[in-house]
């Protein structure tokens, strides 16, 4: 089974930056995607990474200061987050598809099937 790991979050003022890692166990050529959870309301998806890591997508509301990449060779999944707003806190999760070399990049959390625990993000003002 599958098994992922975020770390990296924290407490950070706005306009600050953190980089989150997500560790997986297996599952190295999946597409890979990133969501938050905010109190009282619904996971939201964040940004999706092909297997390779030749192309990406964003939310509307983190497009041009957040930044997802890959490490295949460590088999590991990064959020660079730059500009951070107080709106930006909330729980991250990382996400991995079951599905071998896919090149879509699906918004629906119900597109992923292995999740990590979550690593909570707090942005002051």
């Amino acid at each position: 089974q599958v098994q992922l790991i975020e770390s990296g979050g924290g407490l950070v003022q706005a306009g600050g930056s953190l980089r989150l890692s997500c560790a997986a166990s297996g599952g190295t050529f999946s597409g890979k995607a990133w969501f938050r959870q905010a109190p009282g309301k619904e996971r939201e998806f964040i940004a999706a990474i092909t297997w390779s890591g030749s192309r990406t997508d964003y939310a509307n509301s983190v497009k041009g200061r957040f930044t997802i990449s890959r490490d295949n060779a460590k088999n590991t999944m990064y959020l660079q987050m730059n500009n951070l707003k107080p709106e930006d806190t909330a729980v991250y999760y990382c996400a991995q598809r079951i599905l071998l070399y896919g090149e879509s990049l699906p918004r629906s959390r119900y597109d992923y099937n292995y999740w990590g625990q979550g690593t909570q993000v707090t942005v002051s003002s």
